[in-house]
């Protein structure tokens, strides 16, 4: 029978505060356990299940599941709260504001918090490096999962602030206080996050028996994110400048691996975000793994998405009112030009099943409840509007919300990768090489999916109609066609997922959408400004945090523009 991983978190606590905090720093702590007093089989599984750990140890301001540069960030969300001064760094991220390179608490949090998760993988690698397979069998397949958990940090990290360092475990402090964010080129850095994902293909397992370990299918779906991110080639100024063919057909090929494996398309797509038995399943080809009974005060609970429920210290990342527009449909498809000339309207506007997944309107049943969702659950609704985000939620009265000081949390998994986004990435590096024709039926399941996926959602059944595509019937599918029914298509089935600015800026796109979506917005939104603008060469990534620069001693390189 299998088990699952998050059972295990609870009995390496100890293990957790001996490195937790200060393994990055190049000072030895007193009292802290070094690599050479670490042996055995069991201790180096300890620091193997520490550094799965790490991936969720975020907290309600420096959120992994990335809503607030990935949403806020985007046209997806407003930044909610009481105010614009509550939480008044996403205040900045939301409207572009110069001021987010004068802000170094929010940005060097998440930094360092990821770099702890990094030195964890590689302190576990260190010790696993000085084993032998006699003494610990699975050896090899355990250093292919650190290298994958390893990965998956420096590619948060590249996607949020680009030029970063890469730090492996054959790194002495010295050399870790003499490496620079700039030593690596852009594809250089990809290429060593593609180095790890490649190890982690070549050595894991496709099953696992603890759920919520990578396996070989987990590696490939993330290496041909890699590649489908490293293929946009960006100047010094994040311009995309070319798309790379190569890199392109390496999503190709990987994809097919995933799409051959067992991995399918959940039958309902809000199967993908219930908690409890729901959880693990058959899209989810990778999740950070939580829950709320490992035997601490609050449990390993997901506390990075707390401030997103709809209570008086939450409300954040609320949907905007361009991405409810977004769902609209026009005899089935979106509606690419014309979406938000007019704001939805139930009475008159037809819509994308997803809609009813992702956003909670009032009046309506809140997660699938006989609940609804209420006006008054708003906080500052004349800033933010009423709608509130539901997919990273749960039910209220359900076992999996649970109360911790002011705030609600929630011991439901994130999930990192699902096979959703393997299809697409596919579809998408189909079209970027010419065979746009063979990304039609890829698109396709994803909305024949997203058709069927109203079993939870009855209540909506007058209000939607979503068809697919049909080359010669109701659109034609030529290469520019198919990119903006790609495009669009991402950002509807990943919607308040986090990925949103970081599909724009791979595109070159981020400027031109989110200029105009500013456009758009502050006829609606009154603190959106004439003068709110979002600068190319500039806001395509965050600043290098200057604490981290003065740590490095100037080592470490400002991005442009800040």
């Amino acid at each position: 029978m299998k088990t699952n991983i998050k059972r295990l978190l609870f009995s390496v606590g100890i293990i957790l505060s001996l490195y937790s905090c200060t393994d990055f720093l190049e000072v030895p702590t007193s009292g802290a356990l070094t690599d050479d007093e670490l042996t055995g089989c069991e201790q180096v599984e300890n620091a193997v299940i520490s550094a799965y750990a790490g991936i969720g140890n975020d907290e309600i301001n420096r959120p992994l599941s990335l809503w607030n540069y990935g949403n806020v960030r985007a046209d997806d969300a407003y930044k909610g709260g009481s105010g614009a001064t509550d939480g008044e760094f996403l205040h900045f991220l939301e409207i572009s504001s110069p001021s987010i390179g004068n802000e170094t608490w929010y940005t060097d949090g998440f930094w360092y918090r990821n770099y702890v998760a990094i030195s964890r993988a590689n302190f576990a690698l260190k010790l696993l490096n000085n084993i032998s397979e006699k003494e610990m069998p699975n050896k090899k397949i355990r250093i292919a999962e650190m290298r994958f958990l390893r990965g998956h940090m420096h590619f948060i990290q590249k996607i949020v602030f680009k030029m970063v360092p890469y730090i492996d475990e054959s790194m002495s402090p010295e050399d870790i206080a003499n490496t620079s964010n700039v030593a690596l080129t852009n594809d250089e850095l990809w290429q060593k996050i593609a180095d790890d994902f490649q190890f982690a293909y070549d050595n894991l397992p496709e099953t696992q028996s603890e759920v919520g370990r990578a396996n070989k299918y987990a590696a490939a779906a993330y290496l041909a994110k890699v590649f489908l991110y490293k293929a946009y080639r960006q100047d010094e100024m994040h311009n995309v400048v070319s798309i790379d063919k190569g890199d392109m057909q390496k999503v190709i090929d990987l994809t097919g691996i995933v799409i051959n494996s067992p991995y399918r398309l959940e039958n309902d797509f809000a199967y993908n975000f219930l908690p409890g038995s729901y959880e693990n399943g058959q899209e989810s080809l990778f999740a950070v793994q939580y829950s709320k009974d490992d035997g601490t005060t609050y449990g390993r609970l997901n506390m990075g998405n707390a401030l997103t429920t709809p209570t008086p210290g939450g409300d954040f990342n609320k949907p905007s009112q361009n991405l409810v527009n977004a769902f609209k449909t026009n005899n089935g498809l979106p509606m690419f030009d014309t979406y938000s000339d007019v704001e939805y309207n139930e009475a008159t506007d037809k819509t994308d099943p997803r809609l009813f997944h992702t956003v909670a309107i009032p009046g309506k049943p809140y997660k699938y409840t006989n609940v609804n969702f209420r006006t008054d659950q708003s906080r500052n609704p004349n800033m933010y509007g009423y709608y509130s985000s539901l997919k990273e939620n749960v039910d209220p009265a359900s076992e999996y919300y649970v109360k911790t000081g002011p705030w609600y949390a929630n011991s439901k998994n994130t999930i990192v990768i699902r096979y959703a986004d393997v299809l697409l990435m596919r579809a998408e590096a189909l079209i970027e090489t010419g065979d746009y024709q063979d990304a039609l039926p890829l698109i396709n399941q994803i909305r024949n999916r997203a058709k069927v996926s109203t079993s939870l959602i009855g209540f909506a059944s007058s209000y939607v109609n979503i068809q697919p595509y049909e080359d010669g019937v109701n659109c034609t599918w030529t290469q520019d066609y198919a990119r903006k029914a790609l495009r669009w298509e991402r950002r509807l089935e990943f919607a308040m997922e986090g990925s949103r600015f970081f599909d724009l800026v791979r595109w070159g796109v981020a400027a031109e959408t989110i200029n105009d979506y500013f456009q758009r917005e502050k006829i609606v939104r009154t603190y959106i400004k004439d003068d709110t603008h979002f600068t190319a060469g500039k806001d395509e990534y965050f600043p290098i945090p200057q604490p981290q620069i003065n740590f490095s001693g100037g080592l470490y390189k400002q991005n442009p523009g800040y």
